[in-house]
């Protein structure tokens, strides 16, 4: 990269010609980004990506530079071309811990692409013989996907009008059969879609939902899909929040220069992925992600432990006034019951995973949580619980109810979704906003019903897209979720949190029986 000069002021913007100006503690690119071409399409460039699968991908063009230059395409809000286009696709990364702050420049996304608007800008990409390999982070609900069965949803608005529209799609089922169907009758190159987002078996439904549709377009695209289409599976993990002014003051204050793309993570990450390709792969084993036959034992540790204890402590965390993950964890009520829930009731259920032991992944995933350096709001955690529960408590559950053992403590935390979608009801008050497909439904239900925790969950429980029946049949899971919800909506739900800790396993268990 060449000596660098004198830092820049604080006027300076980040940009590539401020590179070599930047103050030495500010990492930069290990590589000539001139030279870089693109091979990777993301979709989503939201905080995430550009804390995970983007550095991942820096890390590996600093040790095996190759033909795997980023192009980051948006198919929702914000627009990429007001922040990271103008500063030609950099960006700062910072860790932070504690009181530790480090700053590095990533350079792997060599382009953005803003389609927000029309389809077109991101087919051109996705369909161009260049790319080899596109990923993506488009939230749970992107995959217009049913939650309790994972099969596409044929009566989604999206996904009915791009059946009719198949040429101008807006949905990320319809983009990708659209862009494949393009690939299909202009080149013919494979081409790997890996799914980074927190989905069990993401990979499997990703393909899924793309055949599906594909099946429904004909003209042979869902053949060309099953030769020529690799849909592996992942895990990913590190925990990003959204990006505060603040943490753009820090950059600016510290570093003297201005970033408007900054993203902010904690230290550690964890890339887990199926050892199942199209064509070419970025070699992203070789820079610390890992390449397996089978992902399916990691995806139900992380899920499970680190998902669901930051399901749980944001809605407990809400409802007992609790604005972040690490103010909830700080709390000894909270703290107490989601470390009990997870070794009690979550552990059982996790399968054997190769070179990591389950309790010791327990206290380094609550430790992680109580980094109080990473600002994650709860709500924002909370934001679309519906797309989330069955990964991170709802499954735990069902096996739990099927080998007769105690649910009571993994129940509070599905009472603590609904009680959170419940309070932000006209009926109750309109307690805070909220951002979940379901939330018009279940604030209907709350404002038709009132305060009756029964008849409430029997309500929720009736929403056969979050909940499979058999599960909502269920009488010990009905009595539980009833017993929780009547004391989450009472004046002091984190009194009732701390009485459910305080009661022996086997009382929990027999107690609300009795009242089914």
């Amino acid at each position: 990269m060449g000596g660098r000069s004198e830092p820049v002021s604080a006027a300076g913007r980040l940009d590539p010609a401020l590179l070599g100006r930047l103050p030495p503690e500010v990492g930069t690119p290990a590589y000539d980004r001139a030279a870089l071409k693109p091979g990777i399409a993301h979709i989503g460039v939201g905080a995430f990506h550009r804390c995970h699968q983007a550095e991942y991908t820096d890390d590996l063009l600093a040790t095996d530079f190759d033909r795997w230059g980023l192009v980051g395409i948006n198919i929702r809000p914000p627009l990429l071309g007001q922040t990271l286009g103008r500063q030609g696709g950099l960006y700062t990364r910072l860790i932070r811990q504690n009181d530790k702050v480090e700053a590095r420049v990533i350079g792997s996304i060599v382009r953005v692409v803003d389609s927000q608007d029309d389809a077109f800008p991101a087919l051109e990409v996705l369909s161009s013989p260049d790319i080899g390999m596109v990923t993506m982070t488009v939230t749970e609900k992107g995959y217009c996907h049913i939650p309790s069965s994972g099969a596409l949803d044929l009566d989604h608005p999206d996904i009915v009008h791009d059946l009719a529209n198949p040429q101008t799609p807006r949905s990320v089922p319809g983009i990708l059969a659209r862009a494949l169907e393009l690939r299909m009758v202009s080149h013919g190159r494979p081409v790997t879609l890996l799914s980074c987002d927190n989905i069990p078996a993401n990979g499997t439904i990703l393909g899924n939902v793309v055949r599906t549709f594909a099946e429904r377009r004909g003209s042979g695209l869902a053949d060309w899909i099953e030769a020529s289409v690799a849909f592996p599976s992942a895990m990913v993990d590190r925990i990003a929040p959204a990006t505060t002014e603040a943490d753009i003051d820090i950059v600016e204050g510290r570093f003297g220069y201005r970033d408007s793309a900054v993203v902010v993570g904690e230290r550690f990450r964890q890339w887990v992925i199926e050892n199942r390709f199209a064509g070419l792969v970025p070699r992203w084993d070789r820079v610390g992600a890992t390449f397996v036959d089978d992902v399916t034992p990691f995806e139900h540790l992380k899920m499970r432990v680190l998902n669901g204890a930051q399901t749980t402590l944001s809605y407990l965390g809400v409802l007992g006034g609790f604005e972040h993950t690490s103010d909830a964890m700080a709390d000894p009520v909270l703290a107490t019951f989601v470390r009990r829930m997870l070794s009690e009731e979550t552990l059982p259920t996790l399968m054997p995973v190769p070179g990591i032991s389950p309790p010791a992944y327990v206290e380094q995933s609550l430790a992680r949580l109580t980094n109080t350096a990473i600002r994650h709001r709860n709500h924002q955690i909370a934001t679309d619980g519906s797309q989330k529960i069955a990964q991170r408590l709802l499954n735990p559950i069902r096996d739990r109810l099927a080998k007769g053992e105690s649910i009571a403590l993994l129940s509070v935390p599905v009472a603590g979704w609904m009680a959170y979608l419940v309070k932000a009801s006209a009926r109750f008050g309109r307690a805070w906003p909220v951002s979940d497909p379901f939330a018009e439904k279940i604030a209907a239900i709350a404002d038709r019903i009132g305060a009756d925790s029964k008849a409430l969950t029997d309500a929720i429980l009736a929403i056969d897209a979050v909940f499979d029946p058999a599960l909502a049949a269920d009488a010990t899971f009905r009595a539980h979720v009833i017993a929780a919800l009547e004391g989450l909506l009472s004046d002091d739900p984190m009194g009732f949190v701390g009485q459910v800790c305080a009661e022996p396993t086997d009382v929990r268990l027999k107690q609300p029986a009795r009242s089914a």
